[in-house]
């Protein structure tokens, strides 16, 4: 059986290994005579699980005592929503960064919990570039500050954290969280959706430092409410089971690397692959601010956009899948997650040399 590369925005590919091992698992997992889909969330055996890939998570991300993992399930939107009824507090103040789609949406999404003011904004060019720490316009009064570290669509990332004072840091870390090491301390919360660098789709996963929680808004639904979910161990109601054991099997297949620094070498090399070809002339162009592209999300643009169709079709015969851009931004876009080997890099970099040699 042979397999496409799968530059997909997310889902996404995933681990060889680690589907390897989910299909070895399918029908018995360790001898317990069921899949895991079938095992039941208050179980022995799915608790284990569960416990296992939490002590995993927080090894890798070196997450202290004093924060809380969730397991949680509605996507990173689903947070759009979540964060504010939790976080809100007796201010009901919140400052919003704007750096393209995602964060736009979450800003608009928490102006129905609260007074929500845009403390920065890439608009003006775009969505191109991260505004300089400077550029922040900041309330000392605000209950949190939230951003995108790295948007999907614009490929805009954040290569630093912001510095918000004693207001807490929240950050949508969902399609380069686990592809950098990361000071999770700077942070008040961090969110990411599972569908990029994670595992299967259908689970959230939150970090929250534990004073954060417990001061949900009145009317908040129990399943929203983080304290709750907190006491119940992520399982106030069923959680994505499924998803949280490929996820664990996730979080060893990068502890085996060697960890966060080591997937980031790689990440930091793929990335340079991709960006040096698109650089290379004037055939491919990146409108993102060179210290602010990202390593996970590489759109890119042809000379001529009438060629795009063709660029696509080439790709795809050659077994390259998932290149068609954003609606909104057009073009191109190649996601490189921790799972795309370098060998998928090193494939579309051929075919696009090939390509420009052809119609450039």
């Amino acid at each position: 059986m042979s397999r496409v590369w799968n530059f997909s925005a997310g889902p996404a590919v995933l681990p060889a290994e680690v589907l390897a091992r989910a299909s070895d698992e399918m029908l018995d997992w360790q001898g317990s005579g069921m899949c895991v889909m079938e095992m039941s969330h208050r179980g022995k055996e799915f608790i284990g699980i569960a416990a296992e890939a939490e002590k995993d998570l927080r090894e890798l991300l070196a997450i202290p005592a004093h924060y809380k993992v969730l397991f949680l399930q509605g996507g990173a939107t689903f947070q759009f929503a979540q964060v504010p009824m939790n976080l809100l507090g007796a201010t009901g103040k919140a400052d919003y960064a704007i750096t393209g789609e995602w964060s736009k949406k979450a800003a608009k999404e928490a102006k129905a919990y609260g007074d929500i003011h845009i403390a920065a904004s890439a608009e003006d060019r775009a969505h191109t570039y991260a505004p300089a720490q400077g550029a922040w316009r900041l309330r000392a009064d605000a209950s949190y500050v939230h951003y995108c570290s790295n948007e999907t669509i614009g490929g805009v990332e954040f290569n630093w954290t912001p510095d918000t004072g004693t207001v807490p840091l929240v950050a949508d870390a969902s399609s380069h969280i686990l592809s950098r090491p990361i000071e999770v301390s700077k942070y008040g919360l961090i969110y990411a959706g599972a569908q990029k660098n994670i595992g299967p789709a259908g689970l959230t996963i939150v970090v929250v430092r534990e004073d954060l929680i417990g001061h949900a808004r009145a009317g908040t639904p129990s399943v929203m409410d983080y304290k709750l979910q907190s006491d119940a161990d992520s399982m106030l109601n069923t959680p994505p089971t499924y998803s949280i054991y490929v996820a664990g099997l996730v979080f060893k297949w990068l502890k085996a690397l060697g960890g966060l620094a080591e997937i980031e070498r790689r990440n930091v090399a793929k990335a340079k692959l991709l960006y040096d070809a698109i650089d290379a002339g004037g055939f491919y162009r990146n409108p993102v601010d060179k210290p602010d592209r990202s390593r996970m999300n590489v759109p890119f643009t042809l000379a001529d956009a009438r060629l795009d169709d063709a660029f696509l079709k080439g790709a795809q015969e050659r077994g390259m899948l998932q290149l068609k851009g954003h609606r909104s931004v057009g073009g191109m876009r190649a996601s490189i997650y921790n799972a795309m080997p370098v060998e998928g890099v090193q494939a579309l970099v051929a075919y696009m040399k090939e390509f420009e040699q052809r119609h450039g």
